[in-house]
């Protein structure tokens, strides 16, 4: 019998869950992993999650959901990595549409399992943020892993929710987690990232890579998106835990209240009522300053002295390592260019990049 996990943030939790596929269950027969596409402005100029519609050449499994086959494309503009991630992975990739809200995600999902009679549905989150009551102040990201969540609340199987590498994604830190957390299902080693190694050369995800690197024994302390806190590399990043579903339920005002919704708009107006923005919401307002950006070329020569002087900066705020977004980001990169970056510094300095895929800050000489 087949898993099924479901990819509670996007893409970067299905990448997390190519590895727990390959930790917990050996990939003998790979899961099926249902996930959003749901990118971020800099890669696209188009805000939100992805729907069908938006892809060429997807596989029906179901009425509702599609998976996306060696051959899917998106339909310009929308741009997505879920394709290339699904040429890369031997796991099938679903889509999540939450276009009708957390019954339709609940009706995809029950359709899956119909179809699969899976032997376990896993609801996968990397760093605890599906945990969030709704009014936390870090909480950058609550809408998609709150509509699984309540999606999964509303499926008529059994879901376990696991969370993986408790902080890492920078919206609950991970002493809040801690009590909340249930027993460790497992600790990520080096082995486990192995499956996932080339995705994590080149997929953007910054929560996947914390994962990855702590399951590599990677310690020190992360500067990541935004210029958001620095995000701890400890012994616990690597951990992956079990949640009870109804806790997590009790705990998410959003969770709770998206469970009825039937359209994506309904449940981003909850999300702004409750948590006072729709991640959509920033979205927007960041591809129209993105638009606003004249493109330019990356010259090495002075993106090398910005880097140099921004880990200048970042070593005296104890800063070990950082994220490729954090670096482009801060030199005030947008679309191609953050992969020039990224291109160009590996091929520089490549023993900063230690390993794919955080960039080191060296201790001064």
């Amino acid at each position: 019998m087949v898993r099924l996990i479901v990819a509670a943030g996007g893409e970067g939790d299905a990448v997390a869950g190519a590895m727990l596929d390959a930790a917990l269950y050996g990939g003998e027969r790979p899961a099926v992993i249902l996930t959003y596409a749901w990118d971020r402005p800099r890669l696209g100029p188009v805000p939100g999650p992805r729907g069908a519609d938006d892809f060429t050449g997807l596989r029906p499994l179901t009425p509702r959901v599609f998976a996306l086959p060696a051959g899917a494309e998106t339909v310009p503009p929308a741009v997505s990595t879920l394709p290339r991630l699904a040429r890369a992975l031997p796991q099938t990739l679903a889509l999540i549409d939450p276009r009708h809200g957390a019954r339709g995600v609940a009706r995809q999902i029950d359709e899956l399992v119909r179809l699969l009679a899976p032997e376990s549905i896993d609801l996968l989150n990397v760093g605890g943020g599906v945990l969030a009551r709704g009014g936390e102040s870090g909480l950058r990201l609550p809408l998609a892993g709150a509509l699984a969540l309540a999606a999964c609340g509303r499926a008529g199987a059994r879901v376990r929710l696991l969370i993986a590498g408790p902080g890492l994604d920078g919206e609950l830190p991970a002493g809040e987690l801690r009590g909340l957390l249930g027993r460790n299902v497992l600790t990520l080693a080096a082995e486990h990232v192995q499956p996932v190694a080339d995705v994590l050369e080149w997929h953007p995800d910054e929560a996947a890579a914390m994962l990855a690197a702590c399951a590599r024994d990677v310690r020190g302390l992360c500067e990541a998106r935004e210029a958001g806190p620095p995000v701890p590399l400890t012994d616990e990043g690597p951990t992956v835990h079990e949640v009870p579903l109804p806790d997590a339920l009790g705990r998410s005002r959003l969770a709770r209240a998206l469970a009825s919704t039937t359209t994506l708009a309904e449940a981003e107006q909850l999300c702004r009522d409750i948590c006072g923005c729709s991640e959509i919401d920033r979205e927007r307002g960041r591809a129209l300053r993105l638009s606003d950006r004249p493109g330019r070329g990356l010259d090495p020569d002075t993106a090398l002295a910005r880097v140099a002087a921004y880990e200048h900066l970042a070593r005296g705020r104890g800063i070990s390592h950082t994220t490729f977004r954090r670096l482009g980001d801060a030199l005030g990169l947008s679309g191609a260019a953050h992969e020039d970056l990224r291109a160009l510094l590996i091929a520089a300095r490549p023993e900063q990049c230690e390993p794919p895929p955080l960039w080191h800050i060296p201790a001064a000489a």
